[in-house]
This record gives C-alpha cells, structure tokens and sequence, in this order.
C-alpha cells in the first residue's frame, strides 16, 4: 500500500476501484473527456495541485495523453507530475472488446506495475504532518454542516469559499477538506 498525501488524478471510476488496493490517499477521476466541460472539476484540479500536488495516471493511449496534456494546460504545470504505464496489449475483463488501440487501460493493469509507475512519480511518501488530526463527519455534524436545519446551506457557502464544486456529496468534501487543509 502507498500511503501519500499528493492527488491522484485518474480517467474513471473503474480506476479508482483498482487504486484502491494500491493507494492509501485521495485519487480523483476526470469523467474522461468530460473534464474538457466540467468547469467545476477543473477548479478541484487547480485547487489540489496547489495545495497537495496532483500525480497524473492516465491510459497510455492518445485519449490519455490527451487528458493529460489538458490537465498540465489548466493548473499550469505548477506542482504536477506524470505516473506512466506501460503499453500492455489486451482486454480488460469487464470488457467486451478491446479498446480502439488494443492496449489495457489503469484498470487492467497489474497491481504491481501500478506500485512501480506511481512510486517512480514519487507518490510513496507519508503524510507531512502526523499530529494531524483528520476533519470527520461528526465535525461536520458539530458544526452544523450537517443534520441540522440550514446544514445544506452552510456547506453551500463553505464549497462557493473555498472554490469547490457545488456538487461535492459530504464524503467528497471530508476527503477533499483533509486533502488541502
């Protein structure tokens, strides 16, 4: 397991199920494409990588590249790295076919390589500050943000202050509030 206080950044959920053996740490998917439109994912994005650092791990066909060199564009290349798989040919299981160019995507990749590729891009680090004391959701509760009356208007305000996507579910904005605080 790598534990890392940096943001994955990945293409989709199926990633995400993946890395989730791999990585003890906040890993972010763009919608594939649809991070091209999603003005909100893109703030996230910027916000993250100036806060923690983004790693980029993306398929290694040209829709990948293209994510990646997307996301480089909009946070500036300011504290953004790129993890890199190898071109593996193949089909990932959940699949009927292959992908267009034929090669396995983040999903179906071993675990291992996954380890070596995000450790090369320098995710195997602890977290900075151990005495550290993670927000929860029961802070949340403590200070209204959720269970009460107006909680869902006072995490509308907190997200519009901190330049956060209107539709971050409360999961999301535990897991993002620990990331850049």
């Amino acid at each position: 397991m790598i534990r890392t206080d940096k943001t994955i950044v990945v293409e989709g959920k199926y990633d995400i199920i993946k890395l989730s053996a791999v990585i003890d740490g906040v890993v972010i998917p763009t919608g594939g494409f649809g991070i091209f439109k999603d003005k909100e994912k893109q703030a996230l994005l910027r916000t993250l990588a100036e806060k923690t650092g983004l790693i980029i791990l993306t398929d290694s066909d040209n829709a990948g590249f293209r994510i990646r060199r997307f996301i480089h564009n909009i946070c500036g290349g300011k504290n953004v790295t790129d993890a890199y798989i190898p071109d593996l040919y193949g089909k990932e299981t959940r699949k009927v076919k292959a992908s267009k160019e034929g090669k396995l995507g983040v999903e179906g990749i071993p675990i291992s390589i996954l380890e070596e590729a995000l450790t090369r891009a320098g995710a195997a680090c602890t977290l900075t500050d151990e005495a550290k004391c993670p927000i929860t959701k029961m802070d949340f509760f403590d200070f209204g943000l959720t269970g009460g009356a107006n909680s869902s208007e006072k995490r509308s305000l907190l997200l519009k202050k901190l330049n956060l996507p209107e539709h971050l579910t409360t999961n999301s904005l535990v897991t993002i509030l620990n990331a850049i605080l």
